[in-house]
C-alpha cells in the first residue's frame, strides 16, 4: 500500500504543476463590479467545470494505476451525470447523481463531481485500505482544486482591480473628469468636489444615491451593448430631472451619487420621484429601466457628507426592497 499512496502524491505533484501554469482564458472573466472577493469566490465557482480545474487525462492515469495494483473500479462524472472518465468494468451502469451521488468532490461548497467504486476485483481483506486509498485521493483533489481555483480568480481579480487603478490614476493624471459611458463625473473627480462642498461648509446640502435595480439581469440576457444601454439611459433621465447646480457622478458601475446644495422643501423628495418616475416610464423591447433611490440631508457643517452619503445609501437599500416586491415588477422586468 505504501507504493500506491507514493503513486497518488507523485500524480498530484504532476497535477498541481499543470494546474499552476494553466492560462487563464477571458472566459473566466466575470463581470462582478464591486462584488467582494468572497461572494465572487462563491458564485463564480458555478462556472467551472473539471477540465478547468484538473487535467482529466492525469486523473485518468492516477485511477488506471491504482486499478492496476488493487483492482478497484473507478467512474468519475461531472456534477450533472456526464461521465468523466472511467477505469475498470462498468458495463450497464449508468450514474444517477440524485438517487446515487457517489462520493461527492466538492470544491468551495458546491459539488464539481461524483465518484463511483466497485470492488469486485480487490481483494476482502485489503477493502478498507483501498477505501482510505480513494476518499485520500478525493480529499486531495478537493484540495488542489479549491487551491487551482482560487488562484485562477485572484489572478482575475488582481488583474481587473489593477486596471481600475491605472485608469483611475491615468484620469488624475489627464485631467480626465467624466465618466466615459455617461458624460458625468467620474468617481475620483466626484470626490474632489464633495471635498470642496464639505469645506465650503454650506448647509443644507443633500446626498442622494441612486441604484439600478437589476442591472446584472439586462447584462446576463442582453449583453454588454444593452447594459451599457442602460446606464446611459438612467443617466439621462437623471440628467434630465436635475438642476445646473446639482453634482452629479457615476461613482460605481450603476450607481450614482447627487449633492443638491441648498435645497427648498421638498426639493430632493421631488427629484427622486421624478427620476424614478422617468424609469418607470420608458421601456422598449430590451430594457425597462428602474431604480432605487435614497437621499439624506447634511444640516450641520460639522458633519461629513460621506457620513450623509452612507445614510442615502442605506435609505436606498430600503426603498430598493420596496420597488423589487411591487406588483408588477418582475412582470415587466422579464417583459411578461
Amino acid at each position: 500500500m505504501y507504493c500506491i499512496i507514493a503513486l497518488v502524491d507523485d500524480r498530484i505533484a504532476v497535477q498541481r504543476k499543470l494546474a499552476k501554469s494553466s492560462f487563464v482564458s477571458e472566459e473566466w472573466v466575470m463581470a462582478y463590479g464591486s462584488i467582494p472577493l468572497e461572494k465572487r469566490l462563491k458564485d463564480n465557482i458555478r462556472n467551472y467545470k473539471l477540465e478547468t480545474l484538473f487535467d482529466i487525462e492525469v486523473l485518468l492515469e492516477l485511477f488506471k494505476s491504482v486499478y492496476k495494483l488493487t483492482g478497484v473500479s473507478v467512474m468519475m462524472t461531472e456534477r450533472h451525470g456526464e461521465k468523466a472518465l472511467a477505469v475498470g468494468d462498468w458495463t450497464g451502469f449508468e450514474p444517477d447523481v440524485i438517487l446515487d451521488p457517489g462520493i461527492k468532490l466538492r470544491i468551495c461548497d458546491r459539488t464539481m463531481a461524483h465518484v463511483y467504486v466497485k470492488y469486485d476485483a480487490v481483494e476482502y481483506d485489503t477493502i478498507p485500505q483501498v477505501k482510505v486509498i480513494i476518499e485520500r485521493i478525493v480529499e486531495t483533489y478537493e484540495k488542489l482544486g479549491e487551491k487551482s481555483y482560487v488562484e485562477r480568480e485572484l489572478e482575475i481579480y488582481t488583474d481587473e482591480l489593477e486596471q481600475k487603478l491605472e485608469k483611475e490614476s491615468y484620469q488624475v493624471r489627464s485631467g480626465e473628469k467624466n465618466d466615459e459611458l455617461t458624460d458625468m463625473l467620474s468617481r475620483t473627480y466626484f470626490e474632489n468636489r464633495l471635498k470642496i462642498v464639505d469645506r465650503s461648509q454650506v448647509v443644507p446640502v443633500a446626498g442622494v444615491c441612486i441604484n439600478i435595480n437589476d442591472w446584472k439581469y439586462v447584462n446576463d440576457n442582453y449583453g454588454d451593448e444593452e447594459s451599457d444601454r442602460l446606464i446611459k439611459t438612467v443617466a439621462d433621465i437623471i440628467r434630465d430631472n436635475a438642476k445646473p447646480d446639482y453634482v452629479i457622478g457615476r461613482v460605481d458601475g450603476d450607481v450614482f451619487n447627487v449633492l443638491i446644495p441648498m435645497p427648498a422643501e421638498g426639493e430632493c423628495e421631488g427629484f427622486c420621484n421624478a427620476v424614478s418616475s422617468g424609469c418607470n416610464e420608458y421601456d422598449d423591447a430590451h430594457i425597462a429601466p428602474s431604480v432605487a433611490v435614497g437621499y439624506a440631508i447634511k444640516e450641520n457643517v460639522e458633519t461629513d457628507l460621506k457620513d450623509t452619503l452612507s445614510d442615502a445609501e442605506y435609505a436606498m437599500f430600503e426603498n430598493k426592497i420596496e420597488v423589487k416586491n411591487a406588483p408588477g415588477y418582475y412582470e415587466r422586468l422579464h417583459k411578461e
